[in-house]
Order: C-alpha cells, then structure tokens, then sequence
C-alpha cells in the first residue's frame, strides 16, 4: 500500500501526493485524478500500477478536497488553475520521480485525461502519455504539440468527448508527424471507473487497462 507524501512545487509551494511503494529499478508513472479529486479510486489505481511493476504518484491537485456529488465536482474542475496544476503540481511530481528513476510517464482521467495532453504538450522529460476520455481546449494545450509516444482511451458513447473531438486529436498528432495510438470502446464517459456503476464498463476497463500496460512497458 502507498502513503501520502509531501511534494515541493517550482514555486517554492508544497503539494500533497500518494505514492505507491516505490523500487528505484522501476519506471514510474504520474496519475491524474478525475474532476471527484484524490479520492480512494485513484489511489487504488496508484497501487494497481505498483502492481504491475511501476511506480505511481498521484498529485492531489484539489489541496485535500475530495468532491461528494457531481455539482462539487464541476464546482471544484471550474475552479482548478489548469496552468498551475500543469506547471506547479505535476512539474513537482515529474522531478520527484526523476530523482528515482529517470523514465516517468503520465496518465490521467477526464479532467486527468485533458491535464495528461496539457502535460505531454507543456512540459519536457516525459518518456510517453496515455489519456482517458479528457481533452483539453486547443488554447491551453494543441495536441500537434506532443512529441512523445501517446495512447488514448475514448467511449464511442461519450457525449463530453465526443468521437469528433478524438478524431480532431488523432489527425493533428499524425499531421505533425506524432501518430497516437487511440482505442475506442463501445463505452460511455468514465467507463473505467468501477465506482460509478451507472457508466462502468468491465470489459472496456480491463481492455484498456491491459493496452495501458503493454504500451507504458514498451515506451518506458
């Protein structure tokens, strides 16, 4: 089981983090949580990933806020500096993480999926990215801006992004000579998220997962 740790930001600021048990000998990979916050999902994600032979990190990029209901959640997203949890918040996981193992990745859930690309796009020493159903808008980070090994998972059934927002990613990466690799899943928004029943998807989530996995082992 991982514990919660203190990170320093760029700014001189501190963050709090989960971090798995970590093995120097092991790459790592920066998880970035859905619009709920650091809640026990994420963290169990986190301990899925050391699991499976990696170190994982999940920044809490709500300061201890964990949302209770959907109006929380899109209260808080609204809210969230999306530069600064880019700049600030994951800069300062990304140069823990080197001090442990120079391969880092970064993954990510809806808002995580947008942060993910945002990260990927702005920030330097990432050795791959793998997004889940989250884009962010063109202003704050274009995909075509990504220069690393990227892979995307999306719902054919997602009305927040849509199968022609990821089409519109997919073309511009392969445009600028980055192709993604991007999955599809007869799925709706969040289908990986096991807390949520009403859009879970079992199969979809363990498809996902395993694509995750063998992609991260090959680009880390």
């Amino acid at each position: 089981m991982g514990q919660m740790i203190s990170l320093q930001r760029p700014d001189g600021g501190e963050i709090a983090a989960y971090q798995s048990d970590i093995e120097a000998d092991r790459p790592s990979v920066i998880v970035l949580q859905e619009w709920w916050g650091l809640n026990d999902h994420i963290k169990s994600i986190c301990d899925r990933f050391a699991a499976a032979g990696f170190n994982a990190l999940a920044p809490d990029l709500y300061h201890g806020r964990v949302a209770r209901d959907a109006d929380e959640a899109s209260h808080m997203m609204n809210g969230l500096d999306f530069p600064g949890a880019v700049h600030e918040d994951v800069a300062a996981a990304l140069a823990h993480l080197k001090t442990i193992n120079p391969k880092v990745a970064v993954m990510g859930f809806c808002m995580g999926g947008a942060l993910t690309i945002a990260a990927a796009a702005r920030l330097d020493g990432f050795g791959a990215a793998v997004c889940f159903y989250g884009v962010p808008p063109r202003a704050f980070a274009a995909p075509e801006q990504i220069k690393i090994p990227f892979q995307g998972h999306f719902g054919a059934k997602d009305d927040w992004v849509t199968p022609e927002v990821v089409a519109g990613l997919e073309t511009e990466m392969t445009k600028a000579g980055n192709p993604p690799e991007v999955w599809s899943y007869d799925a709706d928004h969040a289908f990986f998220n096991k807390t949520r029943p009403e859009v879970y998807n079992p199969e979809a989530a363990e498809l996902a997962w395993t694509r995750m996995i063998a992609f991260l082992k090959t680009k880390l």
